[in-house]
């Protein structure tokens, strides 16, 4: 006698699982719609990136904000890091972020010695400050921390240190509207950025961490630290990746 074939009908899911399944497709739907929107938004911070390693940046959030505030102060204008005193380079260097040709954007070194001594500031290098001037905005804020975090290793990779270093001092905030190092050796000492003296380039080097209440002293305790420290960094040779010569 003939044996008769029979089709197995596909299981279905229990009536909770498949509940608990229709609950979680908003929840896949919405990690997809989030890596979709997270890859290109990397692609487009590579990008920026890559294009600002050979394209001086036009502007930046800071730069429109203080020129709106401060109106009629020195106009920003770009000088390349060969028309800027080796002294000024080095002093800025000196002032934040000594271990700069050492580390890939972030120091821990000194991130340690900052936990580890409990202080309340921070421990941000210049490659990190260059992406939050360029890219970001100011003020304290986690999103803000994240993305800064992100672009770091991306001009790391994609710059050389001179250009961090050019475009760092090309942006950076001197004063009430005062933008540039261009702009700030005119403001502050009626030269150019190339004729900046040791003294003058650490006095402008020291008001980098809060350049809107401070002024450049050239006898200032802090100045004088900026000092030694410039030519200590020569003396090591830990301003090797600068091409400052000796």
């Amino acid at each position: 006698m003939a044996r008769r074939m029979h089709t197995l009908a596909p299981q279905e899911a229990p009536a909770p699982r498949r509940a608990a399944m229709r609950r979680l497709r908003p929840l896949r739907w919405l990690w997809s719609w989030l890596r979709w929107i997270g890859a290109r938004l990397l692609a487009l911070m590579v990008v920026l990136v890559l294009l600002f390693s050979f394209i001086n940046p036009p502007t930046t959030w800071t730069v429109i904000q203080g020129q709106r505030e401060f109106p009629g102060r020195a106009a920003r204008q770009w000088v390349g890091l060969d028309e800027i005193s080796p002294h000024m380079v080095r002093a800025v260097v000196a002032a934040e972020d000594a271990n700069f040709c050492n580390h890939w954007g972030f120091d821990m070194v000194e991130i340690r010695r900052v936990i580890a001594s409990g202080s309340s500031r921070g421990a941000s290098t210049l490659t990190q400050q260059t992406a939050k001037n360029v890219f970001l905005w100011q003020g304290r804020s986690w999103p803000r921390k994240l993305m800064e975090t992100a672009y770091t290793p991306m001009i790391e990779a994609l710059w050389s240190k001179r250009r961090i270093v050019e475009v760092y001092l090309n942006i950076a905030e001197f004063g009430r509207g005062v933008f540039g190092i261009k702009a700030a050796a005119q403001h502050y000492y009626q030269t150019t950025p190339d004729r900046l003296s040791l003294r003058q380039a650490a006095a402008l080097a020291s008001i980098l961490p809060a350049p809107r209440v401070r002024n450049p002293q050239t006898g200032s305790a802090r100045t004088r630290a900026i000092i030694s420290g410039a030519q200590t960094i020569r003396a090591d040779g830990r301003d090797s990746c600068l091409g400052l010569g000796r």
